[in-house]
């Protein structure tokens, strides 16, 4: 089905003329997408310990069919940013169910609902994401070394002609290079470690590969062409290449300079979905191999990357005064838990790794729609702050500085509290479903006697609030610099309202204050809002699913 969209949005990208009919292809995606979806959700119950294809490349079991549907849904969720116009025209008398259903409300739509904003011109948009989608399940149910690069690649690919989709800013072309010859030399290390493998186990299945390593405490007398160490260090190396790709320190340099650079809303998507699918990959050598070597283990490389991240994200977090490259140093810190709960390898801490991966990839869309819905927000505000009027590349990203988001609270309440409700959980405060995933990992860690990288993992999630609190600090604590435009401030703009036979019905005026967040944009945030503040009312079934994935993955 994928495959199947991508070459109709191929074929119907080269035919078309107007670049307009960019939001059309969108909601053809998501209508592929939820295709995608609900397949999966019906052959989940088909497959019990997993299943092999295509001669053993691709290894589909629950685990991985659990994360292609959650991808799916992310997807589908940031694909909404772009398959409709960002606003609408709300009037109270005109909001029956008998108006909405019986009558047409026509107004001058091309200012108010941003007919003509940039992302809702770029037809290649959808295409490229589905691109990256198909790589990432490919990926995460791989197993093979060939598979691997090969699905690396594609999903690779795609990210990088995404960052550089704008091509009219200039921003965006330069943080698009700077991923492109990074993600190029991280695929060399990928490689370089794949190619270590083979020659050193003879083997390019993972499978075999697994074998080998179980056994290899018992085999040293087989001569001098198998070194058990050799694998160990190849693994190491193979694993540096994904570093690369999740921004995990050292190898985080990158995605700071690359977050800020590309436009928001195509940063939703770069921040979230690389990661889900590389660390389902990492997931299962982890496990397959941890405790495979009997001194040193590859899996100590993830350790030491995962306190370096820890210690990063937050201390230069710190000093940050643009908003997405505070996100990008708030995502390497929380890389660091990821990397700590997955090298432990125990069944408490696979779990916390489950539910650490999914509830951060929700908080990180719902920060991320949240900006791109301010940035909206502010259509018809102007402020006289010079350094926000002399902003580069503003069209894309009207929010590029926390102190932009000065005063918000007083502008758009519920949006402003939606946003500290998600700061809040990234945080780690109870009782917000970040409280919990931090709680888990920390656990995890105890139990298995890893004390010193439980304590920093406790005091950077302690720093690191000062810089998530500084944004609340500007949102709530102050008054803001934007006033509402003064052409719009009296002006009485016209509407019509129209019968369902096209015969006019009445004239109807309505002020700037009628202009509201479209529909898909407000449930999005509102829904997610809510998942992460009541979570504690409904933790039961996704709790449960984490210890059930564990158990079959275990059990295996």
């Amino acid at each position: 089905m994928i495959t199947l969209s991508i070459l109709c949005l191929l074929f119907s990208n080269a035919v078309t003329l107007r670049r307009d009919m960019s939001i059309l292809f969108n909601r053809i995606a998501i209508i592929a997408l939820i295709y995608c979806f609900l397949h999966e959700i019906v052959s989940l119950s088909l497959i019990n310990k997993g299943i092999g294809l295509h001669g053993g490349l691709l290894h589909v079991t629950n685990i991985t069919q659990i994360f292609h549907i959650f991808v799916f849904l992310v997807c589908i969720l940031i694909l909404q940013l772009t398959s409709f116009f960002p606003r609408k025209v709300w009037v109270k008398e005109h909001s029956s169910l008998k108006d909405l259903f019986f009558n047409n409300f026509i107004f001058y739509r091309t200012k108010i609902i941003n007919k003509m904003g940039e992302h809702l011109k770029i037809i290649e948009y959808p295409k490229q994401l589905i691109f990256v989608v198909s790589g990432a399940i490919f990926l995460m149910s791989t197993n093979d070394l060939v598979s691997i690069f090969l699905s690396i690649e594609l999903q690779s690919y795609g990210l990088y002609l995404l960052s550089t989709i704008y091509r009219n800013s200039e921003l965006a072309t330069t943080g698009g290079l700077i991923y492109f010859l990074l993600g190029g030399l991280s695929s060399c290390f990928i490689l370089l470690g794949s190619a270590l493998l083979y020659a050193n186990s003879g083997t390019t299945n993972l499978d075999g590969l697994y074998i080998i390593t179980s056994i290899s405490d018992n085999i040293n007398y087989c001569g001098v062409w198998y070194k058990p160490h050799y694998i160990n260090f190849s693994l190491l190396i193979f694993s540096i290449g994904f570093l690369f790709k999740v921004s995990a320190a050292p190898f985080h340099f990158w995605s700071p300079e690359v977050y800020d650079a590309i436009p928001t809303i195509v940063t939703t998507f770069v921040a979230i979905i690389a990661k889900i699918s590389i660390f389902i990959l990492l997931l299962e050598i982890v496990y397959f191999t941890s405790n495979s070597f009997s001194d040193f283990n590859w899996t100590f490389g993830l350790l030491m990357s995962s306190l370096l991240s820890l210690i990063i994200g937050t201390v230069v977090g710190l000093t940050q005064f643009r908003v997405k490259r505070l996100l990008a140093y708030s995502t390497i810190s929380h890389v660091g838990f990821i990397l700590l709960a997955l090298s432990i390898t125990s069944i408490e801490s696979i779990q916390a790794f489950v539910f650490y991966l999914m509830q951060y990839s929700i908080s990180n869309l719902n920060a991320f729609i949240i900006l791109v819905a301010i940035g909206f927000s502010y259509y018809f505000y102007v402020t006289d702050n010079k350094e926000h009027k002399e902003l580069l590349d503003k069209n894309n990203s009207p929010v590029q500085l926390i102190s932009q988001l000065r005063g918000y609270f007083y502008v758009n309440p519920i949006l402003a509290l939606s946003l500290a409700i998600t700061i809040f959980s990234f945080v780690g405060v109870p009782p917000l479903v970040g409280f919990f995933a931090k709680q888990m990992v920390l656990s995890a860690a105890l139990d298995s006697g890893y004390v010193f990288l439980s304590l920093v993992a406790i005091l950077t999630s302690v720093v690191g609030a000062v810089y998530y609190l500084n944004i609340i600090k500007e949102i709530f604590f102050y008054k803001p610099e934007y006033k509402i435009n003064s052409l719009l401030k009296d002006r009485k703009l016209l509407g019509y309202i129209y019968n369902n036979n096209d015969i006019l019905i009445k004239n109807l005026y309505f002020k700037y204050n009628n202009i509201v967040m479209s529909s898909p944009i407000s449930i999005t945030i509102s829904s997610i809002t809510l998942i992460i503040l009541l979570f504690i009312f409904m933790n039961k079934e996704w709790l449960n699913m984490g210890t059930i994935l564990v158990q079959i993955l275990f059990n295996n």
